[in-house]
C-alpha cells in the first residue's frame, strides 16, 4: 500500500509540475498586481478552452497530491 501511494504521489507531482508550467502567466508588473486584481476577481472568467482544462487538471492534481501525502503520513503512524 505504501509503495502504491508513493507512486501516486510521484505521478501527482509530475502532473502538477506540467500543468503549472503550461499555464500562461498573468504578471503585468506592480501596476498589474494592484489594478488588475479587481478585474481578475470580478472580470471575465474563461469557462472553456485550454486555460480551463489546465486549471481543472491543476486542481485535481493538487487534491490527489494532498490526499496521497496525508495517507502516507497516516500509514507511518
Amino acid at each position: 500500500m505504501k509503495i502504491t501511494l508513493m507512486i501516486l504521489l510521484a505521478l501527482a507531482s509530475l502532473v502538477l509540475i506540467g500543468s503549472i508550467l503550461l499555464q500562461s502567466g498573468n504578471s503585468a508588473g506592480l501596476s498589474g498586481a494592484i489594478g488588475g486584481g479587481a478585474e481578475q476577481l470580478f472580470g471575465k472568467k474563461k469557462s472553456r478552452g485550454y486555460e480551463a482544462i489546465l486549471s481543472r487538471i491543476t486542481t485535481v492534481g493538487a487534491i490527489v497530491f494532498i490526499a496521497a501525502s496525508l495517507a502516507l503520513v497516516a500509514l507511518d503512524r
